[in-house]
């Protein structure tokens, strides 16, 4: 939200990475509006997991060459599976995380979609 402001963008075009683990301990990336929360069972749905749990902070930098606050669904360390809220194509254009905290990609949703490799499933409430 605070992001939005300073920039005066409509902060549903913002959009968060959330990096996850499996209950089979595969590593899988979500990424979604900012406002609002993961959807749980929805996110165990998209990537057939029976449980889900974000990863450590202390294991994201090893894990996708970011730090908490800067991870970007874009030029991860190594591949996961990524999915990507389907309301970003209601967008023109959203903002994700550039690999630093507080520097903001501005990106179209299907380069987001190409670039991440990323699958458009419901992940909001």
């Amino acid at each position: 939200m605070e992001l939005s402001e300073k920039l005066g963008i409509n902060p549903e075009c913002v959009f968060k990475t959330i990096v996850m683990r499996t209950d089979s301990k595969e590593t899988v990336v979500f990424c979604q509006s900012a406002v609002y929360e993961i959807n749980l069972k929805k996110a165990r749905a998209a990537c057939g997991a029976k449980e889900v749990h974000p990863v450590k902070p202390e294991e994201l930098l090893s894990l996708t060459g970011y730090i908490r606050g800067g991870c970007s669904p874009i030029g991860m360390k190594r591949k996961f599976r990524t999915f990507i809220d389907e309301t970003v194509s209601l967008y023109d254009k959203v903002y994700v995380s550039a690999g630093i905290r507080g520097l903001q990609l501005v990106i179209s949703p299907s380069d987001l979609i190409k670039a991440s490799d990323g699958q458009p499933v419901d992940l909001i409430l």
